[in-house]
């Protein structure tokens, strides 16, 4: 996971060019999505994390985003659904 303010625009770009970084996310919200989404893209810079795999992410604690990656989403609500209806 490395944080968006520790990184300049051109270390970002290689990033992405070099497949290193696949994903972003909400530091605050806990949320991941894709690096094209609306609402990522609307995140300020020093709550914003990238990641190089949506399992990395999981791993972190994040969820995915409702918004561009519906399924995923679904599927992680679901499961805490679940979770909590035992508990």
């Amino acid at each position: 996971m490395r944080s968006h303010d520790s990184i300049t625009a051109v270390e970002l770009r290689s990033l992405i060019r070099n497949k290193q970084v696949a994903f972003a996310g909400n530091s605050v919200l806990k949320i991941y999505g894709r690096l094209n989404c609306k609402s990522g893209r609307r995140l300020k810079v020093k709550n914003r994390v990238f990641f190089i795999s949506e399992e990395e992410a999981i791993y972190n604690g994040y969820r995915p985003c409702g918004h561009c990656m519906k399924m995923q989403y679904n599927e992680w609500k679901l499961i805490n659904l679940s979770i909590a209806a035992r508990e």
